[in-house]
């Protein structure tokens, strides 16, 4: 793991480095291929930067005020780039409400919007494992496999890889193609949601720092189940449709 980058007298976050490259190459190709969905590629970044700062702001705020002696003896702390000072709940549900006040404004239609997005999307998946692989964060069960890593006392499943590998795979999946012209609005992110919350399903049942509810229930996995059966409903609800015109044609 290497948490930081040390450039001269410089010191770097490396996780948070990781989450920015992965930000800036994300909208990089989400605005390349927005004008394909109707999307102006300049209301794309400005819609990604809103949702970014109000994110980064209400992630860290709700942080502050639930672990307030983490920034009683260091304040400038409120400014790090370290993303283990940062809740991800009240930080996900910021950038959502500052993503959709914008939208609002701007009048975007959300289905071609949100296919603009899921190349960003996909390669902040990619981030988010570099992050954690950076940090030790989300590390896996003890296992004697030779491909096992030394990781806090221990040799576990490298499990971030396994999430970098995984989020690769899926990227490549829905990589922007001519024949996605021909697809219904909303098809690519819910390929995506679906994917992802799939692998999800599956990485979950290598980590050995996962929340769990009930009897040994995994919190992940219960979400990853909600978001795939509602892509996989949206994406059956986007077919029919099309179905009913080719059915009309005939």
């Amino acid at each position: 793991m290497f948490p930081t980058l040390q450039i001269g007298p410089l010191s770097l976050q490396t996780p948070g480095l990781m989450l920015l490259l992965a930000v800036w190459l994300g909208l990089t190709l989400s605005e390349r291929y927005a004008a394909r969905h109707d999307v102006s590629p300049d209301t794309l970044y400005n819609l990604v930067f809103t949702a970014l700062i109000a994110g980064v702001l209400g992630g860290r705020i709700v942080y502050a005020a639930r672990f307030p002696s983490a920034f009683a003896n260091s304040p400038l702390s409120l400014l790090s780039l370290n993303p283990g000072l940062f809740d991800v709940t009240g930080g996900l549900a910021a950038a959502l409400l500052g993503a959709i006040i914008f939208g609002q404004r701007k009048e975007l239609s959300l289905w071609p919007t949100l296919d603009a997005l899921t190349p960003f999307f996909a390669v902040l998946v990619i981030g988010v494992g570099l992050s954690h692989l950076a940090s030790g964060e989300a590390f896996g069960v003890e296992t004697g496999l030779p491909w096992g890593i030394e990781l806090w006392g221990a040799r576990r499943h490298p499990t971030q890889i396994y999430e970098i590998l995984a989020a690769l795979l899926t990227l490549g999946l829905i990589w922007p193609k001519q024949a996605d012209s021909q697809s219904p609005a909303g098809s690519r992110f819910l390929t995506f949601a679906a994917l992802t919350a799939g692998a999800r399903l599956f990485l979950e049942a290598f980590r050995g720092d996962s929340t769990l509810i009930f009897n040994g229930l995994r919190t992940a996995q219960l979400a990853a189940w909600v978001v795939l059966a509602a892509a996989l409903w949206g994406l059956d609800r986007l077919g029919k449709p099309a179905k009913s015109q080719e059915q009309n044609s005939q």
